[in-house]
Order: structure tokens, then sequence, then C-alpha cells
């Protein structure tokens, strides 16, 4: 599936992933390959990709997902 992370003032990913954990308001959940449609507001905390290859630290924001491509706008984020 298509990841991007994007934060006000740049791009900070953008690729393919097989896995992405976030950190839901309610807790931590992950997104695979032909997840149903979902917008989810986001925590502080660490987006995981690809089982623990590729962390990023975010500040917040929300996440959609939709057939296949996952959006994350982040309040600010760093690797």
């Amino acid at each position: 599936m298509h990841l991007e992370i994007i934060t006000p003032d740049r791009k900070v990913f953008e690729g393919e992933v097989s896995s992405a954990q976030f950190p839901g308001t309610d807790g931590l959940f992950e997104v695979l390959n032909d997840h149903a449609p979902l917008i989810s507001a986001l925590k502080e905390g660490n987006v995981v990709l690809n089982g623990g290859a590729t962390t990023f630290r975010i500040d917040g924001g929300v996440v959609e997902v939709l057939r296949n491509k996952v959006i994350v706008l982040a309040e600010g984020a760093s690797a």
C-alpha cells in the first residue's frame, strides 16, 4: 500500500509499505493491505512501518485509509 506522512511544512515520507502501526487516541492500531476505509485521530507517538523496519515520531494528527492509500497529516514529525 502507498503511505504518505505530511506535516504543514514538508512531506516526511512517501513510499510503499506492507504494514503501518499508528498511535490512535484510543490505543495502537495497525493497517495492512486492503484495509477497510478509515479516518482516525492520532495522538503523539510512533508510526511504525513494516514491522519495525522504519519508525517516525509524530506530534498527533489524522490518518486516512482508502483503497490501499494511507495519508497521515501530522502536526509535526521526525525520523
